[in-house]
């Protein structure tokens, strides 16, 4: 009698062969995968938050040095990602890469802490008999490059781990089941709400220790943290689907561009029947749908009688559709971009106007909230909003519309741009009352900037989390780490970005003077929020002109080739029917 099939398992016959396929693990292996995740950005935010004020109180770096080179660490962390992906989706596969990642994390996060604990790896301490000579006295070489060290090591930390995370976590479920996919979108929901925790929880605790009982102790929390992290991430090593690497992708791409230049005088096909498609291969990129869009590139799918010779010359229409992927996202990620660009303005000013303002809770007492802590209702507005959002608008939304996420992700992604729009002109509106009480010497209570926080939050959990879905959902299998990747360069480019934008205003107008009350910030917030709205129209021709990716997936039963490691089990390798 033949033994029924499972749930989860798919049966292939070949002759008397039978081959089980992979078993997902979905949510029962997230408590490795969120709990890694958590522990690891409590232990990086913890450790990079307060650094600024580390290099110039313990290290006596001047301020204008010490921020040069936090700018530069911070590019590069968010550029190191791009590197990240590469390796990854090319020869390492997302697990060897996170896990790599998650160690050098840990050594640098080590390597910080020692500078702040042994003496002789930082400049003395400046103490009431210190002359003023002797207080400012500057690393040496050594010292500093033990600093630098440090930072290198986290800087390669984050180009695997930022990759990464999201793409892996998301490998866990199986996207062939309505429930997979279900799982897939809850999981980015989630994955933002433990980043808000733990921004949160460094933004206060971890800051509160490092400024006021001690930066070796203060230090040495976020490196435990991270030691945590990776504990949580090798326990779950016997659960996790591992999707194998099939070499990379960027030659594809250029064989693609060549083949469609060096042909580009060869009359188009008359229709997709005439290109080259060959049965589909491939055991991790799913078969993607031809398409009417970019049809230029279509010539690279063109046989001619010299094509045939060089795969430069010929390409097949999924590779041909591989690029288009690419090519449809950039518009919509170049929209994120200046979405960015508006929620940094608004995170960078905030904390200048909490400063001219009354920051007690009450009038009774005398405990004043920091300044840098304001960002702490943005991150509370998102806490409290995507556990709603995931358990209730979201299966609300889907009785009414049928589709797993309730909404698309475009349209999650105009619905954030929208409140950022709000945000700014909120924002505006208050400055103006802050400003014009300020002028004859009354302080407006902090507390009146709470409500364009949590509008803040609140566009970051619609456009942040759904530019993330998006790229993960739509860029090929065999790209999703650069699709992780991808998100961490947009926002790189906009705080480069956002400086020149603040540069430029301020040399022209004049509106960003120190003194608040002098300045016009309202004006320049209404500018952002006209710049907001600017991007908001862009954005609706993008998603107007998008074009989801459509798998075939009866050509390709099974999608990914992978390593899943069970307990007592050689490794199941998925096949094509």
């Amino acid at each position: 009698m033949e033994k029924q099939q499972q749930p989860g398992e798919k049966k292939i016959t070949g002759g008397e062969e039978v081959i089980s396929s992979v078993r997902y693990r979905g949510w029962k292996s997230m408590p490795y995968v969120i709990g890694n995740e958590t522990f690891e950005k409590l232990g990086t935010i913890g450790t990079t938050a307060n650094l600024l004020v580390y290099l110039t109180t313990v290290y006596h770096l001047p301020s204008v040095r010490a921020a040069t080179l936090l700018n530069f660490f911070s590019g590069t962390t968010n550029l190191a990602p791009l590197l990240g992906a590469f390796l990854s989706d090319t020869f390492l596969g997302r697990y060897t890469t996170i896990a790599a990642a998650s160690l050098a994390s840990c050594l640098g996060m080590l390597v910080l802490t020692i500078t702040a604990a042994i003496p002789s790896l930082h400049p003395p301490p400046c103490t009431a008999s210190s002359s003023s000579s002797s207080c400012h006295v500057g690393p040496t070489h050594r010292q500093l490059a033990a600093l630098l060290a440090s930072f290198a090591f986290l800087v390669v930390g984050a180009g695997g781990i930022r990759s990464c995370n999201l793409a892996f976590g998301a490998d866990q479920f199986d996207p062939r089941t309505d429930s997979g996919r279900r799982g897939i979108a809850s999981f980015f929901n989630w994955y933002y709400f433990t980043f808000t925790v733990a921004m949160m929880l460094s933004a206060t605790l971890i800051i509160y220790l490092q400024s006021n009982v001690s930066w070796a102790i203060g230090l040495a929390v976020p490196a435990a943290l991270m030691a945590i992290s990776c504990a949580l991430f090798f326990m779950g090593t016997r659960l996790y689907v591992r999707v194998r690497p099939e070499g990379s992708p960027f030659t594809s791409f250029a064989r693609v561009i060549v083949a469609a230049v060096r042909k580009r005088r060869v009359p188009a096909p008359a229709s997709a029947d005439d290109l080259f498609d060959p049965p589909h291969q491939s055991k991790l990129v799913a078969k993607i749908a031809y398409t009417d869009q970019f049809r230029c590139l279509d010539k690279a799918a063109v046989v001619t009688p010299e094509s045939r010779s060089s795969p430069w010359r010929l390409c097949t229409v999924q590779q041909v559709e591989e690029v288009k992927c690419l090519a449809r996202i950039i518009p919509v990620w170049s929209a994120g971009i200046v979405y960015f660009i508006v929620v940094t303005q608004l995170g960078t000013f905030v904390v200048l106007q909490a400063l001219q303002m009354d920051r007690r809770l009450t009038r009774w007492w005398a405990f004043e909230v920091p300044a840098g802590s304001m960002v702490v209702f943005n991150m509370m507005a998102m806490t409290v909003w995507i556990p709603v959002y995931d358990r209730v608008v979201v299966p609300a939304l889907r009785r009414v519309t049928g589709k797993e996420g309730g909404i698309s992700q475009l349209q999650r992604i105009g619905m954030g741009l929208v409140l950022s729009v709000a945000t700014m002109v909120v924002a505006a509106a208050v400055e103006q009352r802050r400003r014009r009480l300020g002028a004859v010497g009354v302080k407006m209570s902090f507390l009146w900037l709470v409500p364009q926080q949590v509008a803040a939050g609140m566009s970051e959990a619609f456009a942040a989390i759904g530019q993330t879905e998006l790229y993960y959902r739509q860029f090929p299998e065999n790209m999703r780490s650069v699709a992780g990747a991808l998100f961490f360069l947009a926002f790189a480019l906009a705080n480069y970005a956002s400086g020149f934008m603040v540069a430029a205003v301020h040399r022209t107008t004049g509106w960003l003077a120190q003194d608040l009350n002098h300045a016009r910030l309202d004006l320049f917030y209404l500018t952002v929020a006209a710049i907001a709205a600017a991007n908001v129209c862009y954005f609706l021709l993008c998603a107007r002109w998008y074009r989801f990716k459509n798998t075939t997936i009866a050509d390709h039963v099974e999608l990914p080739d992978y390593h899943h490691h069970q307990p007592g089990t050689a490794n199941t390798i998925g096949s094509k029917v």
